[in-house]
């Protein structure tokens, strides 16, 4: 049997040993990093189980959101223009901007980006790379709103703080709201805003208990569930 570090005997010493409301989850969290902190600034997760049956189409969940204080991590954009697009992206703060040289360089293997977003006319090149980009979670998709006219804004957007999600095979939604160093009230905002805009994304198909279980985390703690 693994022996568990001092580090998360501490953790666990403090974790709720129920649900709890999102304020008192928070702390719980919180405290986590100040009875065993870490080198760098954690990263908090949220991950909320649904109701839902994946191998349906009419039953999946996917969407963005941007939280209200961000996600304490300045996001990597690549984008896929030419012309007046092209200068728009720069000006709103993309990373790399291109068109046949950019692409050829992610279909060697480069990903060392967040984002990859695509005007309309750029998807003939863009769609190739999907071999690449697919697997990692980066293509771009009209439905993901990554497919624009209107890059400049998709940009400003991810750089805000937009977080992308979809459910995977077991109805889970995954999500970054934040850093731990956050204050208790920026990640409630953060964590509430992403529960809520779930909450609006249920499908029609789905017939009882939606949301089935919501655990918030950071990169090196244990899990706090939140009472629903």
């Amino acid at each position: 049997m693994t022996k568990k570090s001092k580090r998360y005997r501490a953790q666990v010493a403090k974790q709720p040993a129920q649900a709890v409301a999102l304020p008192q989850a928070v702390e719980a969290l919180k405290s986590y990093g100040a009875v065993a902190p870490a080198k760098f600034d954690q990263t908090v997760e949220i991950h909320m189980r649904l109701g839902i049956d994946a191998k349906q189409a009419d039953q999946l969940v996917r969407g963005s959101i941007v939280l209200p204080h961000g996600i304490g991590k300045s996001q990597r954009v690549v984008v896929f223009a030419k012309g007046n697009l092209a200068d728009a992206a720069r000006e709103a703060g993309a990373d790399e901007v291109g068109q046949e040289d950019l692409a050829k360089k992610i279909k060697e293997g480069w990903t060392d980006f967040d984002v990859c977003i695509a005007a309309p006319d750029m998807m003939g090149l863009v769609g190739p790379l999907g071999k690449v980009l697919g697997p990692r979670g980066l293509m771009p998709s009209p439905r993901a709103g990554t497919v624009t006219p209107d890059v400049a804004k998709v940009i400003k957007e991810y750089k805000a703080g937009k977080v992308e999600f979809r459910n995977d095979a077991g109805g889970n939604v995954h999500a970054v709201v934040g850093k731990l160093s956050f204050t208790a009230d920026k990640l409630r905002d953060n964590i509430q805003a992403f529960i809520d805009y779930v909450l609006g994304l249920k499908p029609n198909a789905v017939k009882g208990v939606y949301v089935r279980g919501i655990v918030i985390c950071a990169t090196m703690s244990p899990a706090v569930r939140i009472a629903a």
